[in-house]
């Protein structure tokens, strides 16, 4: 495929009427990205809670905490395989208001668990709602998007997940630290390790029922995507909801873009044979490439292993968890700077900086832990990562495929590519202790660069730029 450039596509969205009712729209894009904030405390929490479980069910070897920390991603890869069939059939909302039953459900379980093999049972179940959220969360934002907004409320999904990761962090803090004491129920270093191993981790999961409780109650009273219900034959119900949430004649104009795109397409069942037609499956390829990218850049090791990075690096266990602390603090503040100008400089130009940015910093963190240049000049480069993924590939790489697929098949596209991203992180996580005991974190640091590096090709050679465009054109120039 040649290299498709922003020229290619000709924006035909600006004769859209302005939003008018902005707040509406922020309102139900906010209360849809809670289901990022739980994916983001989900997934990180274990990385505090690690050193206390992992003494609690006695796991000694590499494998078995690698199995630990990436159990769930089995969770996920159901969650997000499923999401795109259900999801097509009962409609965004509905499976949103599942993976939100099922954080609160799993959150409670893991906290409870008695054993090893119940922990890991509960811990996928907690992957499902992941995998549900991770997809149907970015996707139902970029549907009832404008296309001169969809990259910074899409971003905002990414901007809750870094909230999630932000507060997973601090509750491990001061759970670790704080808690048991102004409660009363331990004094002193060797008591209050004590209590960790014994109950801290099970408070650590158990909290995630609050935010889940609260996603609950907020997607009860959001409104179903307007694009699946044209897709489903409820034109009317689709109208309401768009002139709700940019006016009557903004309602009107892409009311009529949808159906066009949808003509002879009605109906709630997606036919997967349909991926693999010559026009779509070459999106289908792109979208499943920038997922695996995604995760194979390396930086969730960082968040799941944060406390064996730092460990390594000679930091104690209480200054690894302050660290941790700045890590999610850096996350969200470059999140923040993503959102400011995914809009302006475009889908293509991140991702390219992304890549070639993250693949510098690792070839010095494998340098510096390969000369044993240990403590600070760790922590800054590991900052620094953080902060170019964040202002990077993590919101653009959901922003873009949120909708670079077209209408008909959104649902089934995004969750095999979501498919792709979880059995790609699951293949990351497991293997990064090994890899780490087997070759040091030297040579594993230089084997994510190199992979980096491909991942600025992918980009430069395959990715189109589809800021301003409208999912419609961007069908229309993509697929036709």
């Amino acid at each position: 495929m040649a290299i498709i450039t922003s020229s290619s596509l000709v924006d035909s969205d600006a004769t859209l009427p302005a939003v008018r009712h902005g707040g509406y729209l922020w309102l139900i894009a906010t209360t849809a990205a809670l289901g990022g904030l739980l994916f983001g405390y989900d997934w990180v929490v274990i990385g505090g809670a690690a050193p206390f479980y992992e003494k609690f069910f006695a796991l000694s070897n590499a494998s078995d905490k690698g199995w630990a920390q990436s159990c769930a991603l089995i969770g996920c890869l159901f969650g997000a395989l499923m999401s795109g069939g259900l999801s097509d059939r009962f409609g965004r909302k509905r499976l949103l208001l599942l993976s939100a039953v099922l954080f609160t459900v799993s959150s409670l379980g893991t906290a409870m668990a008695s054993g090893f093999h119940n922990f890991v049972v509960w811990r996928m179940l907690g992957g499902v709602a992941i995998g549900l959220a991770s997809n149907l969360s970015p996707m139902y934002i970029a549907e009832i998007s404008p296309s001169a907004m969809r990259g910074r409320l899409v971003s905002l999904n990414q901007f809750t997940i870094v909230i999630g990761v932000l507060l997973a962090q601090v509750v491990n803090l001061i759970v670790a630290s704080q808690f048991p004491q102004w409660m009363g129920w331990a004094s002193g270093a060797q008591t209050l390790q004590a209590w960790n191993e014994a109950s801290g981790w099970r408070w650590m999961f158990g909290i995630t029922a609050v935010p889940s409780l609260l996603f609950m109650a907020g997607m009860l009273i959001v409104p179903e995507s307007p694009r699946w219900l044209v897709k489903n034959g409820h034109s009317q119900k689709a109208e309401r909801i768009l002139a709700k949430i940019g006016g009557e004649e903004y309602g009107r104009h892409l009311l009529g873009s949808i159906e066009s795109t949808l003509e002879n397409e009605t109906g709630a069942r997606v036919h997967f044979g349909a991926l693999f037609e010559p026009r779509t499956f070459k999106i289908l390829l792109l979208g499943i490439g920038l997922a695996v990218f995604q995760q194979w850049c390396g930086i969730n090791v960082i968040f799941n292993y944060a406390g064996e990075i730092f460990h390594s690096a000679g930091y104690s266990i209480d200054d690894t968890l302050k660290n941790i602390a700045w890590t999610g603090s850096v996350n969200l503040i470059f999140t923040l700077v993503a959102m400011a100008v995914v809009d302006k400089l475009g889908r293509r130009p991140l991702m390219l900086i992304g890549a070639a940015g993250l693949a510098v910093v690792y070839t010095l963190v494998g340098y510096c832990y390969h000369h044993a240049i240990l403590g600070g000049p760790v922590l800054g480069l590991i900052l620094g990562a953080i902060g170019c993924y964040a202002a990077t590939l993590a919101p653009v790489t959901w922003v873009v495929i949120s909708e670079i697929f077209p209408n008909r098949i959104r649902g089934a596209a995004m969750s095999i590519s979501v498919f792709f991203l979880w059995l790609a992180c699951f293949a990351l996580t497991y293997t990064f202790p090994i890899l780490n005991e087997k070759f040091g974190a030297g040579n594993t640091f230089w084997t994510y660069a190199a992979i980096c590096v491909s991942g600025f090709l992918l980009v430069y050679f395959r990715l189109p730029e589809t800021k301003g465009r409208s999912l419609e054109q961007i069908e229309r120039e993509l697929v036709d």
